[in-house]
């Protein structure tokens, strides 16, 4: 951009009058900027809300447990399990403390059907949790 003094102001200034100016305009960058923040206001609800999962079948390694494999099995119609144990909900968190007092690793693995809320899984977890259990292995099935 050039601005014209004169040539009484400069006299090295350019033949036609004007001088070169040295500020730098950020007018565009901060355009382009706004065009981008707004696309990506409007794109990521989109992404979080726009994907289907189909639950619970993943394609996954089997992991290895130290000590016997303890397994919580809850079936689509809401009987729980441990092992080949059936416990009701209520006693969960007291079985499992009974079955953990003396386990140095406290891993379990949860296998629980597709067709189950999602708020009931939560509640089985939340049983284990406060059975000190910390860690928990979600079972699904294979897919090949």
């Amino acid at each position: 951009m050039f601005i014209s003094f004169g040539d009484r102001d400069d006299k090295k200034s350019f033949s036609s009058g004007y001088k070169l100016m040295s500020d730098i305009n950020i007018t565009p960058f901060v355009d382009v900027m706004l065009v981008l923040l707004v696309i990506f206001m409007v794109t990521a609800p989109i992404l979080v809300h726009g994907i289907k999962v189909h639950l619970p079948a993943a394609h996954a390694r089997a992991l290895k447990a130290p000590e016997k494999t303890i397994v919580v099995s809850v079936t689509s119609g809401r009987e729980v399990y441990i092992n080949n144990l059936r416990v009701s909900l209520p006693l969960l968190t007291q079985k499992l403390n009974i079955l953990y007092r003396n386990r140095r690793d406290k891993q379990i693995f949860l296998k629980a059907s597709s067709a189950l809320p999602y708020g009931y899984v939560i509640r089985i977890m939340a049983a284990i949790k406060d059975a000190g259990i910390t860690k928990i292995g979600m079972v699904t099935a294979n897919l090949k």
